[in-house]
């Protein structure tokens, strides 16, 4: 078993909107066996709408951040929103 306090130190050089990509990540990988595009689709929206709902406050840049400025995030948040639909009417019924 991993030490709580090594998952404690890793999770505190991250902020929310690292957690929400790693959590979209896997997600995404866990979805992707379905193969289904409209799946894929509206967890691409759930995740936009998280990134872009949650308040900037929330991501402040730590050590480990993926990205270099908060406003990053809520621009990924946009981008899936406006990927997702494009996803969403071009699967097949």
């Amino acid at each position: 078993m991993i030490p709580l306090q090594l998952v404690d130190s890793f999770l505190l050089k991250l902020n929310l909107g690292d957690a929400i990509l790693a959590g979209f990540a896997l997600g995404l990988l866990a979805v992707l066996p379905k193969k289904s595009q409209r799946l894929v689709s509206l967890h691409v929206i759930a995740f936009g709408l998280l990134l872009l709902v949650s308040p900037v406050s929330l991501y402040e840049i730590k050590e480990l951040s993926f990205l270099a400025e908060p406003v990053q995030y809520k621009l990924v948040g946009i981008v899936l929103l406006i990927v997702s639909p494009v996803l969403y009417y071009t699967a097949d019924k």
